[in-house]
């Protein structure tokens, strides 16, 4: 059994479709909406989103992202023999995007599955995976988020469908004896279940409920600073560590104000807040790793680095990893 597991690729993929707030606001003027670029930064940071063509699946996006983690760890396709996918939008019903993944990348034979987590998926998928490589049921997993958000947008509500944005992340974990994931920490509480859904599903060949996103702005934001800091401490407890021992926070990239209302909670400086929110938007599963991989090829996470990441979504779910590249 190994002792620990360690991040050794990062990779991620964003669609070439650029929507800048001026782009959707003008849209939104089309159908008698009222926004503003303003309006959009000073809530939520964010500036820009990126969009996948209407015939483009979240498989479409998690390939080219994990193909990119596996090229930086230096290991082939052939080398992988766990695959965990967390989203919220897959292909299909079933199977598993996890599944479509591992065949397009060209392997048969390993496990693979998602992970249905919403936002905080990233960190529930990379802490399962952890748990299996641990216990020796793989040596080397790609963990990936991938969403399509733009598809479950109700682009008449000014208020969500300015926050979210489409793509994929991916890590190659591996077994390591070196430094790598010191501690993970997972929670969800179904009383909050209302406060940020999709209620619809198929049934009868139908569309039952509602198929698009619904969000409660202010209590999820009003649970999420708080869960946020919890979580983080909780890992730091687990590691024996403390706030100053880490070198950056990358936090789901939801709201810039949650993000720095978090990383002021554990006294962490603005400029170990690693942001891609303002160019990416909220592309749930996705988001953390996506920050991540633009970090490492940025050159502002280096190996040996203390790494703190966390998240929270609907559920409510929510959870931190901590770890050393």
């Amino acid at each position: 059994m190994s002792r620990t597991t360690r991040i050794t690729g990062t990779g991620s993929y964003l669609p070439p479709r650029r929507v800048s707030n001026d782009e959707l606001v003008a849209d939104l003027a089309g159908r008698g909406i009222e926004s503003s670029d303003a309006w959009i930064v000073e809530r939520t940071g964010i500036r820009a989103r990126r969009f996948a063509a209407p015939d483009v699946a979240a498989s479409e996006l998690a390939v080219p992202a994990a193909r990119a983690a596996l090229q930086a760890a230096g290991v082939a396709p052939a080398d992988i023999d766990l695959i965990v996918l967390a989203t919220s939008t897959p292909d299909m019903v079933f199977p598993s995007t996890a599944a479509i993944v591992q065949h397009k990348l060209g392997i048969a034979g390993c496990p693979v599955f998602d992970v249905q987590a919403v936002c905080s998926g990233f960190i529930y998928a990379l802490t399962v995976a952890d748990a299996l490589i641990r216990t020796g049921t793989a040596r080397r997993a790609l963990v990936i988020g991938a969403e399509v958000f733009s598809r479950i947008l109700n682009f008449d509500d000014r208020a969500t469908c300015v926050l979210f944005g489409d793509g994929a992340g991916a890590v190659v974990l591996e077994a390591s004896d070196a430094p790598g994931i010191m501690a993970t920490d997972l929670h969800a509480d179904g009383r909050h279940v209302d406060i940020l859904c999709v209620p619809g599903q198929v049934a009868g060949g139908q569309v039952i409920g509602d198929p698009l996103l619904r969000m409660d702005g202010q209590a999820v934001f009003r649970l999420a600073v708080n869960v946020l800091e919890k979580s983080a401490r909780a890992v730091l407890g687990k590691a024996g560590l403390s706030e100053g021992d880490v070198d950056w926070l990358i936090p789901h990239q939801a709201n810039i104000r949650i993000m720095k209302g978090t990383a002021r909670k554990l006294h962490l400086p603005p400029e170990k807040l690693v942001v891609t929110v303002d160019e990416h938007g909220n592309t749930s599963a996705a988001s953390i790793p996506l920050a991540l991989d633009h970090a490492v090829r940025a050159g502002q996470v280096k190996p040996g680095q203390t790494v703190l990441i966390e998240g929270v979504g609907g559920g409510f779910t929510w959870g931190a990893v901590l770890f050393k590249m």
